[in-house]
């Protein structure tokens, strides 16, 4: 999911993805929250909005039920690391 990048609030990015209509936030502490059932206006109003964290507080977070996401990365390699087999 490509993720906006946002400083507003908690709020560090936010993605959606509109074929399951999923909503992520990343917020400052570094944690991912996913929503489901977001509509696409939702999401328009949200990442165009000049207070984004107010706008997610009372449209997003106290409205839909929340759960811990995690993050799609693969584990990159360190060069060092064959330094220290």
């Amino acid at each position: 999911m490509e993720m906006k990048r946002i400083s507003s609030g908690k709020l560090r990015a936010v993605g959606y993805d509109a074929g399951t209509r999923t909503l992520r936030v990343e917020l400052d502490d570094g944690s991912l929250v996913d929503y489901a059932g977001i509509g696409a206006e939702l999401w328009r109003r949200l990442s165009s909005s000049g207070s984004a964290w107010s706008f997610y507080r009372d449209n997003i977070e106290e409205e839909f039920a929340g759960r811990r996401a995690f993050a799609d990365r693969e584990k990159k390699s360190n060069p060092l690391d064959d330094l220290f087999k």
